[in-house]
């Protein structure tokens, strides 16, 4: 443990739960990861802190405390990317409506340094769009090599809203499961690391929420009547999540289901599978191409 300097305030470290094994062998990803198989999302706690038991502010501290280190590897990926490397990551974030996809980027993503970044927020598709097929606007939006980048919403919407709001037929959205893997499996070949968060709410959170904005002037801006009719059609979206996850859990693009009742686990936590994931890619500070020593000469004789 670092000195306490003079005059700085004692901050209590959060205490993690995760075992050394479990550290180990993917830590909190190892948690958190979907296994093969039928998917019922009733049996995940929407309130559970799994890797972590320390208090709320004990979560808050230790995202704040993640920054430097994930910043530092952010960087080394970009360099990497800058240097001639060829690979980036995928955050792929997707919940109902009050999840918390917008927050996770506000406090994780916020962490680092935006030129590094490449955030898309989808919405419904333009006409011209779906002419294109569905995973044409999602193609456009695959991050460039040492870049992370983050779908708030993405191509799952065209087996969620799609299914659900029967904008297609069942023949259409059907097939597009397969389609998604395969396309998933084309990132992955060409380097790009996907890493899937479903951000797991009660309906009774979202009330909760969703009640807020109302009640909250500053807020109402984001209140959309539309949310209402969308959560009297819970049951029919966790049937269509339960599909879309079971059916899109690859071993190379697997899922998490990141418990979200409470904001600020759900933030250090996906902000801790997206560190996990580059320390596993582990990315290298290029090394100079030119002689270091002969411009260190050229630059004192300036």
């Amino acid at each position: 443990m670092a000195k306490q300097k003079k005059g700085q305030k004692v901050a209590h470290e959060p205490a993690v739960t995760a075992s050394a094994e479990q550290t180990a062998d993917g830590g909190l990803r190892e948690l958190l990861r979907v296994p093969a198989g039928p998917v019922d999302l009733t049996t995940y706690d929407t309130r559970a802190t799994a890797g972590f038991s320390g208090t709320k502010e004990d979560g808050k501290l230790a995202l704040e405390n993640l920054g430097a280190e994930v910043s530092d590897w952010q960087e080394r990926l970009f360099a990497e990317g800058r240097s001639g490397g060829e690979r980036s990551i995928l955050l792929v974030l997707q919940g109902m409506d009050t999840s918390g996809k917008g927050g996770v980027i506000r406090h994780g993503a916020g962490l680092m340094d935006p030129q590094g970044l490449k955030i898309t927020s989808f919405k419904a598709p333009t006409p011209a769009e779906k002419r294109r097929g569905f995973l044409w606007r999602i193609r456009q939006a695959v991050p460039g090599y040492g870049l992370i980048g983050i779908f708030d919403r993405s191509h799952y919407e065209d087996v969620l809203i799609a299914r659900v709001r029967e904008l297609v037929t069942p023949a259409v959205w059907s097939k597009r499961y397969d389609q998604i893997n395969d396309f998933e499996a084309e990132l992955v070949a060409s380097g790009v690391t996907l890493v899937k968060c479903y951000l797991h709410i009660s309906p009774e959170e979202q009330r909760l929420r969703l009640d807020a904005r109302l009640d909250d002037p500053t807020k109402h801006w984001k209140y959309n009547p539309g949310d209402v009719d969308e959560r009297m059609l819970w049951p029919d979206y966790m049937e269509a999540y339960h599909a879309a996850i079971e059916r899109c859990n690859t071993p190379q693009a697997p899922w998490y289901v990141v418990p979200s009742d409470r904001k600020w686990y759900r933030n250090w936590a996906v902000t801790t599978i997206l560190l996990e994931t580059l320390k596993e890619l582990d990315p290298q500070w290029p090394t100079a191409d030119f002689d270091v020593a002969k411009e260190k000469k050229r630059l004192a004789a300036t």
